[in-house]
């Protein structure tokens, strides 16, 4: 096997960087908005808008990670915030006895109800209108594939093998 890197070409390397500029400042653009018009970050919006895209707001917690392409960890410290804001409810789920659901509360559906108008707009500002239609199916079409060698299996972190002078340390 060899360990010599497949660099990047010209071409592939300046889409490349477009592609991280463009993405950064995107993402950055939809958090100001969301932050400014309804106090709430994007990655917030994206969590109660998938609770609301089922016919009753609910979600299992393990579904609703792979959707937000987060892990179970992470989702569960967001809903437990949103919890405490009231935005979402979290119970055990009747089919899986180990199982916990997440579910839009009223106040949910009412800020992503107030929100999302303006996010819209701002999504088709920084996006869309500046695509034509053509643009936005190759746009699709060159997007998905390259998302999925990014689905693999999660790589695990590795351990910390010092702790400030305690058990284990190098010190």
């Amino acid at each position: 096997m060899s360990t010599t890197p497949r660099w990047l070409n010209a071409d592939e390397r300046r889409a490349w960087l477009a592609y991280v500029d463009f993405s950064t400042l995107l993402a950055d653009h939809l958090n100001r908005q969301l932050r400014r018009d309804a106090g709430m970050t994007h990655a917030d919006y994206s969590l109660l808008a998938h609770l609301s895209s089922t016919p009753d707001g609910v979600l299992g917690m393990s579904e609703l990670a792979q959707r937000l392409k987060i892990t179970r960890s992470r989702l569960t410290h967001a809903v437990n915030r949103l919890r405490e804001a009231g935005l979402v409810d979290r119970r055990e789920d009747p089919d899986d006895g180990r199982g916990q659901l997440a579910v839009l509360t009223d106040g949910g559906k009412a800020l992503l109800e107030r929100a999302a108008p303006g996010h819209v707009d701002a999504v088709r500002r920084a996006v869309f209108d500046a695509l034509t239609p053509e643009q936005v199916r190759s746009s699709r079409r060159s997007v998905k594939p390259s998302a999925t060698p990014c689905t693999g299996p999660r790589v695990p972190r590795p351990t910390r093998r010092c702790c400030r002078g305690g058990a284990g340390s190098d010190r």
